[in-house]
């Protein structure tokens, strides 16, 4: 994994396909006349080869060659909880 790699933190939405996660990311956007901040979900399908993530999971999530027609992402490691 390279610098410039992105990463981005979600957390698991789906975990029912074999070796795939669907990750939810949210991000806060702000309107550019109100000046008030939104939150925008996008979610992106991400390789898990060891099915080790469950529904709820906080997950960080790098880009990669694509694997297969959605995935694009493969999971690094799960969030720490303070």
């Amino acid at each position: 994994m390279t610098q410039e790699t992105r990463t981005k933190t979600g957390t698991v939405v789906s975990a029912k396909n074999d070796k795939t996660v669907v990750v939810e990311v949210t991000t806060y956007k702000t309107h550019p006349i109100y000046k008030k901040q939104y939150p925008q979900s996008k979610k992106f399908h991400a390789h898990d080869p060891e099915n080790k993530f469950q529904e709820g999971d906080t997950v960080t999530i790098y880009e990669c060659a694509p694997i297969s027609k959605n995935k694009k992402w493969t999971v690094v490691k799960p969030e720490e909880k303070n």
